[in-house]
């Protein structure tokens, strides 16, 4: 990879906390093992308010390429994260769910049906939001992400746009 990308965590989650985050501290790791940037990290509760706010600091910072969240997409009372982002994006991507999905589907069967993982763009910030499990983000990271984050996939990849997300 040639240029590593400015990436923030953010864990969704009632019960986690920073020192028992599998999942944010495997997001963490594995995208600066792959040569980006960890710019913030975070851990909030499933409130789909306080979750907007920091993700609008957050998309506001023109220092930001994109956000990983992970945590909230299921379907309990709880849940909220697709609820809190998706008023935020610009655009959606549904591709990513869907290849998500399918992904999954390997490893645990028809229970993928119950991830609303998503992904989309705002203000040219790449977000993806993935749930909490340490497999699922390990699964979105290894399959999907590591590869469309990376400036060498071929023949077309998300961090290649990154210049362009702004053009009218």
């Amino acid at each position: 990879m040639t240029t590593g990308l400015h990436l923030c965590v953010l864990t969704i989650s009632d019960s986690r906390t920073e020192t028992d985050d599998a999942s944010g501290s495997f997001l963490c790791e594995a995208l600066q093992t792959d040569g980006h940037h960890l710019y913030a990290r975070g851990l909030l509760p499933d409130d789909k308010y306080r979750i907007r706010a920091l993700l609008s600091q957050w998309i506001a910072d023109p220092a930001v390429d994109g956000i990983l969240c992970t945590g909230g997409t299921g379907f309990t009372g709880r849940d909220s994260t697709p609820e809190a982002v998706q008023p935020l994006l610009d655009k959606e991507m549904p591709g990513f769910g869907e290849l998500f999905r399918h992904l999954s589907y390997a490893d645990i069967g028809t229970s993928s049906l119950q991830s609303r993982a998503l992904a989309g763009l705002a203000n040219g910030v790449f977000i993806f939001c993935l749930p909490g499990s340490t497999g699922a983000c390990r699964l979105a990271w290894n399959e999907i992400l590591r590869h469309q984050l990376n400036h060498a996939t071929k023949p077309c990849n998300l961090a290649t746009l990154k210049p362009r997300l702004h053009e009218r």
